[in-house]
């Protein structure tokens, strides 16, 4: 994707549906329209902020994308516009270890508060705490406040009840961070709409068996967007998230980029008003449209975003009723190596 604007990245999405009609005659030679359905368009979430990392005061006309795979020529791409109220179905993965702890007891109210102003039914989300466990509390419901906050309370007891009782006794946790990612990226891709992941924590992960560089790759091969929220204590003494030196907090913070999304700082007072943000972020994305590329003769990846791009087939180009593109009007593919989709 090009532009003279920074971008955070791109990440994926299903592939739009192009259309066509045509005329069969009945036994009273009285024609009838048949719809005739194939896949050809390839549509990205397309993250674009300005220098300052927020979002644009103008919105960018479609002119001004063009995309290139794998190293292939520049592009313009068919169409372009903002995501606005398209179906998310999103998961937020709170960390209730360092510094992050500090922002669990507004939470709750905070993430409620996003039904209906920043979430709607249309909605979709799912609610995981990192504590001893990794325990999941609301699974693809629709977004509603009293749900939310209920999906939210019961993913904290654990700890509320060991912060309220200095009795209680202390645990380790069972999955440290990338692991605990790369299974709500495992169980999210599954779903439909734009898949994005809230993850509240300090971005520090304490020995998963999975690599932050295999979250990295995964959650682009799967099409989700990784937001990371941490709480301003993490970056006192540097400018922003941007000038950590930590090796945890870099991979984090590059999780979150190229799989599309982006680290937010914030903090007990803020949280609410920084959940609101990071939604209508999302909103503010483009929906960039583009044909499937011309000489490409299998289902790739595109990276960063992960693209699916839909698969060739022999016997739907073969059928009459099939209205061929036109490649002149679809990129050209490159040569560079594309990711693997994960099995």
């Amino acid at each position: 994707m090009r532009s003279s604007l920074w971008k955070a990245g791109l990440f994926a999405v299903s592939g739009a549906i192009g259309l066509a009609a045509q005329e069969q005659p009945t036994s009273h030679d009285e024609p009838i329209h048949t719809l005739h359905v194939y896949t050809d368009l390839v549509q990205v979430p397309t993250l674009v902020l300005g220098g300052n990392r927020k979002p644009l005061k103008t919105p960018l006309p479609e002119k001004r994308f063009s995309v290139s795979i794998d190293y292939g020529p520049w592009f313009q791409v068919t169409h372009a516009r903002q995501e606005g109220n398209d179906p998310i179905s999103l998961s937020i993965l709170l960390d209730t270890s360092g510094p992050a702890a500090d922002l669990m007891p507004k939470i709750s109210d905070a993430i409620s508060a996003l039904a209906p102003s920043s979430l709607s039914a249309r909605d979709h989300v799912s609610i995981y705490a990192i504590d001893c466990d990794l325990t999941r509390s609301l699974n693809d419901q629709p977004a509603e406040s009293t749900s939310l906050k209920l999906g939210v309370d019961l993913a904290l007891r654990p700890w509320k009840i060991r912060q309220q009782d200095q009795h209680a006794a202390s645990c380790k946790q069972s999955v440290p961070l990338w692991d605990a990612l790369g299974f709500v990226a495992n169980e999210l891709y599954k779903l439909p709409g734009r898949r994005v992941i809230l993850v509240v924590s300090d971005g520090r992960d304490s020995g998963s068996v999975r690599l932050w560089n295999e979250v990295r790759t995964f959650t682009q091969a799967t099409g989700v967007a990784v937001f990371g929220m941490i709480n301003t204590a993490v970056t006192s003494g540097w400018n922003s998230a941007m000038r950590w030196h930590q090796s945890d907090a870099n991979a984090f913070q590059t999780i979150c980029e190229l799989s599309g999304g982006m680290v937010m700082a914030t903090s007990p007072d803020s949280i609410g008003k920084t959940l609101e943000r990071s939604i209508a972020m999302l909103r503010d994305r483009y929906i960039v449209e583009f044909p499937r590329p011309s000489n490409s003769t299998r289902g790739d990846f595109i990276r960063p975003s992960g693209i699916s791009v839909p698969i060739r087939d022999p016997a739907l180009l073969a059928d009459p009723t099939t209205v061929p593109s036109d490649p002149s009007h679809a990129p050209e593919q490159g040569q560079r190596r594309i990711l693997l989709k994960p099995k």
